[in-house]
């Protein structure tokens, strides 16, 4: 036998006893009195903004400001007027000079400020980690306390690909500095429909 051999059946006795995953009661987690506030207190401490509005039509006249603005924008909400489909056509070259992306989100976390997006809504999923400012919209109704409950409610195996996003990208690590906009959005806007 040789020494690689070895190695593997050593490590094939030595497996640890097998354990069931744990069945968490999502009734007796963490709480908000109100979800929204919640949401909004993590995501402004984690660099990003959200504000409520009543209707989704209130981001028509900002959408269309901006791309009279002359900057690259990539719309991909039916409700906001033409959806860029031509965007799930294009290269990571061809998407680096995205200004600005609006994007419907399916759930919104508050005790971490992240909102789930399934490939679909991206349209391309380079699409809301490429762009410099990204615009999520998710429903009030649609915000969740914990993970735990988002994973009830979202189905990860729907589509080949979904995220979690919360907030604009950021790290830390060099020096342990916070650098927001290091490896996506430099700033993001969470629109909460009432």
């Amino acid at each position: 036998m040789n020494a690689r051999e070895n190695i593997l059946n050593a490590i094939a006795m030595n497996q640890p006893e097998f354990i069931e995953i744990p069945v968490v009661d999502s009734s007796v987690v963490i709480q908000y009195d109100d979800v929204y506030a919640q949401f909004k207190t993590v995501l402004e401490s984690i660099g990003g903004k959200t504000e409520l509005i009543t209707d989704i039509t209130m981001l028509k006249d900002q959408l269309k400001a901006d791309k009279q603005n002359g900057i690259f924008v990539i719309n991909t909400i039916a409700a906001l007027g033409e959806v860029d489909e031509q965007a799930a056509f294009l290269a990571a070259s061809e998407l680096e000079k995205v200004e600005k992306a609006y994007v419907k989100g399916t759930i919104g976390v508050a005790e971490n400020g992240a909102v789930w997006i399934y490939e679909s809504q991206m349209i391309n999923r380079l699409v809301p980690f490429i762009c410099q400012h990204l615009v999520l919209v998710i429903e009030r109704k649609n915000i969740v306390d914990t993970l735990h409950q988002a994973y009830e409610k979202i189905d990860v195996s729907k589509e080949g690909f979904g995220a979690f996003i919360a907030g604009p990208s950021k790290t830390a690590d060099i020096e342990q500095s916070l650098v927001i906009g290091a490896h996506g959005a430099r700033s993001a806007v969470i629109y909460v429909i009432e």
